[in-house]
């Protein structure tokens, strides 16, 4: 259409004349403005057929037309144009695999988008773009189908129909040249596999670059940190069968030779902090060629000259390869560079999250010395608030200013509500529910709010929980607690009595440092025994002596301290915990403590270990017992599984479970992602072990009376929350004990 137009317009030529006047025809919903801006002359201006040239070159490259046409009547100049059909709507038939969307956005990056002129090619890239989104999830035999709908007002609607077919599976993955591994060794590292049972869920056996690209590099790092420095992949060959439903994959490696470490030495300027850095490499002379402490070595030198400030530090790695004997000799060249400091730290991607409640995170400052230290951990800090999926701090250059940077955060957020569920099966227990709604970032302030409650028939729970984080610009938190409980011992047995506990609480939280906070707080407490029906002794003896009602004010204080890589997942670190009580006012003087601590160990990439151990300790005071509604539990989910939730312990004259004033649980845990998951962590299974009891005052804790079960279960990070599914096997139990063979909650560690 272009060319016929210049063509037309050549033939057709005119001697040159001053436009008077300039009229447009065929307009419909293009502004004027957008066509007079684009021409090369104005009125009062000379017109030429070179100008007619160039007018008719521009309005085309606005692509907003089909045709245009150029007309002289005397002086005047009009300009005709057959605008383009404007895309109403954008629809998608037979699409199962991907969400509209998805696909809408796709077709807006090739330019297809409502409100868009519509253009032919356009539409043939947007086919092309949709077979492309369809061939990533291994759908090769997807076939699109575009239909152009005219509808009033020069528009059309447009209809992509998609028949998917059958995704194409992987049936083989070769690998060829190893020597070292076996084949089915190396094949195990991949995320890519030839399915299992699971693989409707994790799509593992369906074929996709980046997925290959990745199990590359994790193959590539298998080797490189088993000492085969010269390691490579020669070729990647895919394959897929005349019917595109079936891919094999076939790589071909090159091992070479195992190197050893002989000798590190450091070159180039360390700031005259040499020693300090060697204490800073990863490697050790003598031991086999590992890319990953090369890498971490040279992360800790880059990391250790930015705590002086120099943010552009280069380090060298230099091997030295002697291939007749297999050893590797490295010199580390170091280039500090300029120091910098900080200009500007730019926050994006809060949509809901408040600017402050990011800011008052960071330990590093506007307008003060880089610091690399003091960066990694206001990154940490804002990683841990739990508001974000990602959260990522790049460094950028000032123009102009060498000796200056701006530190850029970004963060994906993520829903920061929850909905927790729990439930036990049990012939006593029947069916026992709990459930708590939580919001950890209110209207995006960063404040806490949660309502946990308990329909069980023997715990009902109604608790309200509020926390400031920085109830002061310091970092001081607050905590107020609001709850009511009803509770009955679990082998009640259709008792009614029941202990009635309401009370609230005020505590403060004063970090002492970057991973220490000490909390401290009062509250107030009525806990009142409502006589019935088969109420246990203790009780009744309780009651006799202080009466049904009791009121205390009880001062709390404790530590924590937290350093596991993730509170939902964890696979390495640690986590402890201090608490203790004290009744210091009302009818009631004791002291309650109990220390938790947890430990995550990985044990290769698929395999974690963790350990939990809880002690509890409680001793009545001024002459007065442990009150026995201050007693710990112990059994079921959180302590020993297998037994009914709370069941174990003492037991007075009627049999029923009472708790106890000390309480020791150990447990053990080996998780690993669920067959057929490949490497996915949101899926795992994991064996376990526990091991607990809880006593009475005075009582010593021995093992000979702890109770002990195994057993295995499933963790599955849902969208509501961390589930466990358990299934124990008591190995240690005693005449009376209440067995709950499964359980399963949401919300959950151990």
């Amino acid at each position: 259409m272009v060319a016929m137009a210049f063509v037309a317009n050549a033939a057709w030529a005119v001697d040159p004349f001053k436009v008077r006047d300039i009229r447009l025809e065929g307009l419909q919903r293009v502004e004027p403005g957008t066509v007079f801006a684009s021409l090369p002359f104005r009125v009062g201006d000379q017109y030429s057929d070179e100008k007619g040239t160039a007018a008719i070159r521009a309005l085309f490259a606005l692509g907003l037309f089909k045709d245009v046409r150029l007309e002289v009547s005397g002086d005047v100049l009009v300009v005709i144009v057959e605008e383009r059909p404007t895309i109403a709507d954008v629809e998608f038939v037979g699409s199962h695999e991907f969400d509209k969307d998805v696909l809408k956005k796709a077709l807006r990056e090739v330019g297809l988008t409502e409100g868009r002129p519509y253009d032919q090619g356009l539409a043939d890239r947007a086919e092309q773009e949709l077979k492309r989104q369809y061939i990533n999830k291994s759908l090769y035999g997807a076939d699109v189908l575009t239909t152009v709908t005219p509808i009033e007002r020069n528009r059309v609607n447009l209809t992509f129909t998609v028949t998917e077919g059958e995704p194409a599976r992987i049936k083989e993955i070769n690998i060829v040249g190893n020597k070292v591994f076996s084949e089915s060794t190396l094949r195990g590292l991949f995320d890519l596999d030839t399915g299992g049972f699971l693989s409707f869920y994790t799509k593992s056996d369906r074929y996709a670059r980046a997925k290959l690209s990745a199990d590359q590099e994790t193959l590539r790092s298998y080797y490189l940190n088993r000492g085969y420095l010269e390691f490579r992949v020669d070729s990647t060959q895919v394959t897929i069968s005349p019917d595109k439903q079936d891919i094999t994959i076939t790589l071909n490696v090159t091992e070479g030779e195992r190197y050893v470490v002989s000798s590190i030495r450091l070159e180039g300027n360390y700031l005259g902090k040499e020693e300090e850095f060697k204490t800073l490499i990863s490697m050790q002379a003598g031991e086999p060629y590992n890319a990953d402490q090369v890498a971490a070595t040279t992360k800790a030198f880059t990391d250790f000259f930015g705590n002086f400030g120099f943010a552009f530090a280069n380090i060298e790695v230099r091997p030295e390869i002697d291939r007749v004997n297999n050893r590797v000799a490295f010199a580390l060249v170091a280039d500090p560079a300029r120091r910098a400091y900080v200009r500007h730290v730019n926050i994006g991607g809060n949509n809901r999250t408040r600017d402050e409640v990011i800011r008052r995170e960071f330990r590093q400052f506007e307008s003060s010395w880089y610091d690399g230290d003091k960066i990694k951990r206001s990154r940490d800090r804002v990683d841990r608030l739990g508001y974000f999926k990602e959260v990522n701090i790049e460094t950028s250059d000032v123009p102009g200013a060498p000796d200056q940077v701006d530190l850029n955060l970004t963060v994906v957020e993520k829903p920061t509500g929850s909905l927790q569920l729990g439930a036990g099966f049990s012939s006593a227990e029947r069916l026992a529910l709990s459930f708590s709604i939580k919001q950890e970032n209110v209207f995006g302030s960063g404040n806490y709010l949660g309502i946990d409650a308990n329909t069980s028939k023997y715990n009902r729970v109604v608790a309200i929980t509020s926390v400031n984080p920085y109830f002061t610009p310091d970092g001081v938190s607050r905590t107020i607690d609001i709850y009511h409980r009803q509770s009955q011992p679990y082998q009640n047995q259709g008792g009614d009595y029941r202990l009635v506990t309401s009370g609230g609480a005020l505590r403060f939280g004063v970090p002492f440092s970057e991973s220490d906070t000490v909390f401290f707080g009062a509250g107030v407490e009525r806990t009142r025994i409502v006589p019935g029906t088969n109420i246990p002794a203790a009780y009744l003896a309780y009651a006799d002596e202080f009466g049904y009602t009791s009121a205390s004010v009880p001062l709390t204080i404790g530590w924590g301290r937290d350093d596991r890589d993730s509170t939902v997942a964890p696979t390495s670190g640690r986590f402890q915990r201090v608490t203790s009580e004290l009744g210091v006012a009302g009818n009631t003087r004791y002291v309650r403590a109990g220390y938790q601590i947890q430990q995550f160990i990985p044990l290769n990439k698929q395999f974690t270990l963790a350990f939990n151990g809880e002690v509890g300790m409680g001793k009545g005071l001024a002459g007065q017992p442990f009150p026995v509604f201050k007693n710990f539990y112990a059994g079921g989910l959180g302590s020993v599984r297998g037994f009914d939730q709370g069941t174990l312990g003492p037991r007075d004259v009627t049999g029923a479970t009472l708790g106890g004033a000390r309480k020791l649980i150990l447990n053990a845990e080996v998780l690993t992602p669920f067959p057929g998951a490949g490497n996915d962590r949101t899926l795992r299974m994991f064996g376990f072990f526990d091991m607990g009891n809880v006593y009475g005052e005075g009582e010593k804790i021995t093992f000979s009376e702890m109770r002990a079960s195994t057993g295995v279960g499933l963790s599955w990070i849902s969208p509501i929350g961390p589930l466990r599914i358990a299934i124990a096997h008591p190995i240690r139990k005693f005449a009376g004990d209440r067995i709950q063979k499964m359980q399963f909650q949401i919300g959950t560690t151990f």
